[in-house]
């Protein structure tokens, strides 16, 4: 009689155990959904990109720079429902930023374009290592979003400025100075020194 009271409690115990362990489980998981809906929320509230030019020379480089417009292409519409949702777009973005550096206009092939994309591009790529974390930090792929946007304005209005810069008229002799800046070797002839001209001290 003993060993089947000591064989029930015994039952109940291990019953009662499983169910707290069913129950601190459960509210874990609850927990944990709760945690990832907060973070879907706070970066679907933050995914706000510049994707429409800010200036009338960066609309036309839509028309002649291919790259340019797939990747403005690239930062409109808002992925839904699920963060797998936006690390994929994420991804993408990231892609086509990484292009950027491809068939650069010549006008705009210039360091101070170069170093602006290399920044973008930096920005671009932190952004989509912090969403395929697997503990997002969603503030920070937020405040990310706000610097890539930063980084678009001032890449766009230096594009802005070097079409203005172009637009300024060329001094007499300035075009040819310009040309002699780019070619060194043009600059300076290399002619032997005659030693029967006198040297000025």
């Amino acid at each position: 009689m003993k060993y089947r009271i000591s064989l029930f409690l015994l039952f109940v115990f291990l019953l009662n155990s499983c169910q707290n362990q069913d129950e601190k489980r459960l509210a874990e998981n609850k927990k944990e959904a709760k945690k990832k809906e907060l973070i879907f929320n706070n970066i679907n509230k933050g995914w706000i990109f510049y994707d429409t030019p800010i200036n009338t020379v960066s609309e036309e480089n839509i028309n002649s720079w291919n790259e340019w417009r797939q990747f403005l292409e690239e930062l409109k519409g808002k992925p839904k429902k699920t963060i797998g949702a936006f690390q994929k777009k994420s991804s993408a973005i990231a892609q086509k930023a990484m292009a950027l550096n491809n068939n650069i206009p010549e006008q705009f092939n210039q360091p101070q374009i170069k170093s602006r994309i290399s920044i973008l591009i930096t920005k671009i790529k932190m952004m989509d290592l912090y969403i395929h974390l697997d503990r997002i930090p969603d503030e920070k792929v937020v405040f990310l979003i706000g610097d890539i946007n930063k980084e678009l304005v001032s890449l766009e209005r230096q594009m802005d400025k070097i079409v203005e810069k172009n637009k300024i008229p060329l001094e007499e002799g300035e075009s040819d100075l310009m040309k002699m800046i780019k070619d060194t070797a043009r600059a300076i002839p290399n002619t032997p020194i005659d030693p029967n001209i006198p040297r000025v001290e």
